[in-house]
C-alpha cells in the first residue's frame, strides 16, 4: 500500500512539473522561434520613400520609423530632413533614387500640380512601375482620378488618400486617414497604412472617392465654424459672455447631433415630406430663423451667411411645402434645383 501511495505521489509531482514547464513556455517563448518571428516581420515590411518633409510629411516619416520600416525621405529644401536622419530615416539624394529605393511611395506636398513637377518628367516614369503611389496631397476628385490614370498607366498601383487629422495625430489610434483606388494596393499595404492611423480606412475603388468624403466632412466643418462665428456675433451684439455661449453649446449638442443624423438619414432615404417622425417642419424652422435675419439688421451685423440660407429657405418654400421636413432642402444642393413642381416630396 505504501508503494501505491508512493507512486501516486510521484507521478503527480511529474504532472505538476510538466504543467509548471508548459506554463511557463507560455510566457517565456523559444528565443530562436522569436528571433525567426521578427526576421520574418522585417522581411514583409517594406522600404518606404516620402516626397515631401514639412510638418505632416515629417510626422508620417517619424510614424514609419517608430514602426521599424526603412524610410527614405525627400525635400525640396534638403535641409528639411536633416532631423529626420537623425532618427534613422534615409535622405534621398533625388526622387528618383527614393523611388527606386522604395516599394511605396508616399506623397505629401503643397498640392497636385507640385506632384505632378516632380513625377511627370520625361524619361522619369519607368521608374514607377511595380511600385505602390499612396497620394496623400489635398485635391479634388478629379485631379485624384487624372493621376490615377496616369500613374497606373506606368506600371504602379494608386490609392488617392485623405488625412482626417493635423500632423500631431498622426501614428495615434485614434487618427482617421481615408483611402481609395486599388483595394489590392490597400490590402497588401495595410499594416503600413496603419502605421499612420489607426482610424484608418478604405472608402471605394473609384479614385477621388476618399477626397471627395474628405471634402464632405470638412463642409460640414465648415458650416459649423460659419455657424458659430455668426452665433458668437448675436451673443456678443447684446453683451453676452462668449463663456456663456460655449457652455450652452455643450448643453444644445445632442439636440443639433439628432438634427444632423436625422436629416443624413430622411434624405438617404429620400423622405423629404413631413411626417409624424419629423423633427421640426421646414415652416418651423424658418419662423424661428427670421430672428437671426432681425438681429443682423438691428444690430448692423454681418449677414452674407444668412442672407444665402434666407434665399435657399424662401426658393425651396415657394416649391414645396411648409409642413415638408427640412431634409426637403437636399435636392437644393445637389444640383441647384428641387423637384419638379407637382413631384412628390419623398420622390
Amino acid at each position: 500500500m505504501m508503494a501505491i501511495a508512493y507512486l501516486k505521489v510521484r507521478t503527480s509531482q511529474r504532472d505538476n512539473n510538466l504543467y509548471l514547464r508548459i506554463e511557463r513556455a507560455k510566457h517565456q517563448p523559444d528565443p530562436r522561434l522569436e528571433a525567426h518571428r521578427a526576421i520574418g516581420e522585417a522581411i514583409m515590411k517594406s522600404n518606404v520613400c516620402v516626397l515631401g518633409a514639412g510638418r505632416m510629411g515629417s510626422s508620417i516619416v517619424r510614424a514609419l520609423l517608430d514602426r521599424g520600416y526603412t524610410t527614405w525621405v525627400w525635400n525640396r529644401t534638403a535641409a528639411k530632413c536633416d532631423p529626420l536622419a537623425t532618427l534613422g530615416a534615409k535622405i534621398a539624394p533625388s526622387v528618383e533614387a527614393g523611388i527606386q529605393a522604395a516599394d511605396v511611395v508616399i506623397i505629401n506636398v503643397l498640392d497636385y500640380a507640385a506632384s505632378d513637377a516632380l513625377l511627370k518628367r520625361d524619361g522619369f516614369a519607368s521608374a514607377l512601375a511595380g511600385k505602390a503611389v499612396v497620394q496623400l496631397t489635398s485635391g479634388s476628385p478629379r485631379l485624384a482620378r487624372e493621376e490615377a490614370r496616369w500613374v497606373e498607366a506606368h506600371g504602379a498601383g494608386y490609392l488617392d488618400g485623405a488625412i482626417l487629422a493635423t500632423p500631431d495625430f498622426i501614428g495615434k489610434p485614434e487618427t482617421a486617414l481615408l483611402y481609395s483606388g486599388s483595394r489590392d494596393v490597400y490590402e497588401t499595404h495595410k499594416p503600413l497604412l496603419f502605421a499612420l492611423g489607426g482610424g484608418t480606412s478604405y472608402v471605394g475603388e473609384l479614385p477621388g472617392q476618399a477626397s471627395a468624403l474628405d471634402t464632405a466632412l470638412l463642409t460640414q466643418m465648415w458650416g459649423g465654424l460659419f455657424g458659430a462665428l455668426q452665433g458668437m456675433a448675436v451673443a456678443e451684439a447684446e453683451d453676452l459672455h462668449l463663456e456663456t455661449f460655449r457652455r450652452h453649446l455643450s448643453a444644445f449638442k445632442p439636440v443639433v447631433d439628432a438634427a444632423l443624423f436625422d436629416v443624413v438619414d430622411r434624405t438617404n432615404a429620400r423622405r423629404f415630406a413631413g411626417d409624424d417622425a419629423t423633427l421640426a417642419s421646414l415652416g418651423a424652422h424658418y419662423s424661428a430663423f427670421r430672428h437671426l435675419l432681425e438681429a443682423c439688421e438691428e444690430r448692423g451685423l454681418n449677414a452674407a451667411v444668412p442672407r444665402a440660407m434666407d434665399m435657399i429657405f424662401r426658393q425651396a418654400l415657394s416649391r414645396g411645402s411648409m409642413e415638408d421636413d427640412f431634409a426637403s432642402l437636399a435636392p437644393w444642393f445637389r444640383n441647384g434645383s428641387p423637384r419638379q413642381s407637382g413631384e412628390p416630396a419623398n420622390a
